[in-house]
């Protein structure tokens, strides 16, 4: 399992200094990103270290749960009538169907919603600062904390599962 953890760095020297003791503790450059206001996010931080991701897919995984839920309801009300003639594999494909409308129309409506380490620290990102997104093994989460740390980032108090692993 991969956990997420998110330190704060004053500047893009600070950020660089923290991924290099990110890297040093064993964590793979794939499993490091970082997160900044726009503008700096633009100017300084390499495409490939951007973390643009956002909550598409968990409101994806809440969309197939609430329209399977909605489909299964309205397939046991729909064979309860008889006159509708709804079988019991037709509760089978309301379910499916209802799940997945829910799960594509909650996923786009999930793309246009930052993802949680922006929301939760937007006053961090528009102050100005750089976050550093770890999403890496738990096994080496420890190690790789206490050496951000020493390289001078905060820990910011957001240590989660990953949905990446």
């Amino acid at each position: 399992m991969k956990i997420r953890q998110v330190f704060s760095t004053p500047n893009l020297v600070a950020a660089r200094e923290a991924i290099s003791a990110a890297r040093g503790a064993g964590v793979p450059d794939e499993a490091i990103s970082l997160v900044a206001r726009s503008d700096i996010e633009m100017e300084a931080i390499p495409e490939q270290r951007l973390d643009v991701s956002t909550d598409s897919v968990p409101a994806a995984v809440r969309g197939v749960a609430a329209g399977g839920a909605i489909g299964l309801l309205a397939g046991l009300i729909a064979i309860a009538i008889p006159p509708i003639g709804i079988t019991v594999a037709g509760i089978g494909l309301i379910t499916v169907v209802g799940a997945a409308v829910g799960g594509w129309s909650a996923a786009l409506a999930g793309t246009t919603v930052p993802n949680a380490v922006r929301r939760r620290f937007e006053s961090e990102i528009e102050a100005g600062r750089i976050l550093v997104v770890l999403d890496d093994v738990a096994d080496r989460a420890e190690v790789a904390r206490a050496a951000i740390e020493r390289s001078g980032a905060t820990a910011l108090h957001f240590e989660a599962p990953s949905a990446l692993g």
